[in-house]
């Protein structure tokens, strides 16, 4: 990493409050009250097994949309260098969609169902774009350092907002609340208003760079012409041997990442771990992986990306070994501490060393790309965990199966040439 001048400085520090802004929905909004109101507050009198359907149809379906769409989204905001004005756009209409929960009354699943998927998508196509922002924020000696600082900062302001809120649900009378249903709704809002005043210093700081565009072109024209090479772009990355070397390793060891964040909670409750359990230890999780995800940064200025990585997935593999294990809440806790040690160094130097290897003008396309894995990086892993509780017959040891895509992943990875900073 060489000195961030005042610009650049400005500038990542700017698109790194992105990171802060929208963490506050994945933390507050999906990982903890939706799930829970949707089934207890919007689909009163319903089954468990009802309302949870209605919730994987809705996550499923926003999911396979947004990823399906994201390359080519990526590409028109290429050829129009409209990446940050794509982001800005998506973000405004997941600030709405959540304030609007706040809104829908009980017993309202579809229209919950319905704001929620919009809400989803639009986050998720925010991310793209914010990645995509990477190489025009900061020079390619120092996207380790950025794309570090980014997810630390989401780490931290997901978790502090999440706290307030959840302080908020436990305590409402302390806040001029009547229940804990009236915390939750204003919950949603003060998700809208953090995700939208932190978005800001983007807005008036990130500047993205400029590269020669044809403005005659319309946007129809450009989403069919941006359709169309999405089949030369999956050529170049095939003919690109290390490229597509790192994308299928990253697909297999993120496929293990995402499914041990997604599987979590599920594994706490199958050993009869209370609510506050597993509050906690999403609370820990965070906390911990914001200062931890920004070391990363000056790890990586000595050791590049491609050896932190690796040793955040010895350290996932050996995790999912040890929660065979686990017993007690603070086992629990003690194994999210450890998550948050890695989660966020695998994520942000993933990130980073994916915008080494690829071209600044393509970059929207690209990160496209890399979002469509990931999204489709949820479907190996569940299954594989579900197979190894059928084999070996008990839950507890269903994480194990996941040594698997940390293995193959990981070996896959180290034949990746790292590109060296220029």
């Amino acid at each position: 990493m060489t000195p961030l001048d005042r610009d650049e400085r400005k500038k990542v520090l700017s698109w790194g409050f992105y990171d802060w802004a929208n963490s506050a929905y994945a933390t507050t909004v999906m990982a903890g009250f939706f799930p829970v109101f949707f089934k207890n507050y919007w689909s009163q009198g319903f089954s468990a097994v009802d309302t949870t359907a209605k919730l994987a149809t809705t996550v499923s379906v926003s999911s396979l949309l947004i990823a399906l769409i994201s390359p080519t989204l990526g590409a028109v905001a290429d050829h129009k260098n409209q990446k940050k004005m794509f982001l800005i756009f998506f973000m405004l209409i997941g600030v709405m969609m959540t304030a609007w929960l706040a809104f829908i009354p009980a017993g309202s699943w579809f229209v919950a169902a319905f704001v929620y998927g919009i809400g989803m998508m639009a986050y998720n196509a925010s991310c793209v774009f914010c990645d995509a922002l990477l190489p025009s924020v900061a020079r390619k000696q120092n996207l380790d350092f950025a794309s570090s600082l980014g997810y630390a900062m989401g780490y931290l302001g997901g978790g502090i907002l999440f706290a307030i809120n959840v302080f908020m649900y436990l305590k409402p009378e302390l806040f001029g609340f009547t229940s804990g249903v009236a915390a939750v709704q204003f919950s949603f809002i003060s998700v809208a208003v953090w995700w939208f005043v932190f978005s800001v210093p983007l807005m008036f700081f990130v500047k993205e760079d400029k590269q020669e565009v044809s403005s005659k072109q319309s946007w129809w024209d450009l989403t069919c012409r941006s359709f169309l090479s999405l089949r030369g772009t999956l050529r170049e990355i095939r003919q690109d041997k290390n490229l597509f070397l790192f994308m299928v390793a990253f697909w297999l060891y993120i496929d293990g990442v995402y499914t041990v964040i997604t599987m979590a909670v599920d594994y706490g409750i199958s050993l009869n771990f209370e609510s506050k359990d597993l509050i906690a230890a999403l609370l820990i999780t965070q906390f911990v992986g914001f200062p931890a995800t920004y070391v990363y940064g000056a790890i990586a200025k000595k050791w590049g990306c491609r050896k932190p990585i690796l040793f955040c997935i010895i350290v996932y593999a050996l995790t999912v070994i040890l929660a065979s294990q686990m017993r007690t809440p603070m086992h629990f806790y003690i194994l999210a501490a450890v998550i948050g040690l890695v989660q966020g160094g695998v994520q942000s130097l993933s990130r980073s060393l994916f915008a080494k290897m690829i071209s600044e003008e393509k970059s929207g396309e690209y990160f496209g790309f890399m979002n469509l894995i990931g999204k489709f990086a949820s479907v190996l892993g569940p299954v594989i965990v579900a197979l190894t509780v059928l084999i070996v017959k008990k839950s507890e040891y269903g994480l194990m199966g996941l040594i698997v895509l940390f293995a193959a992943g990981g070996y896959l990875l180290m034949k990746v040439d790292e590109p060296r900073d220029c």
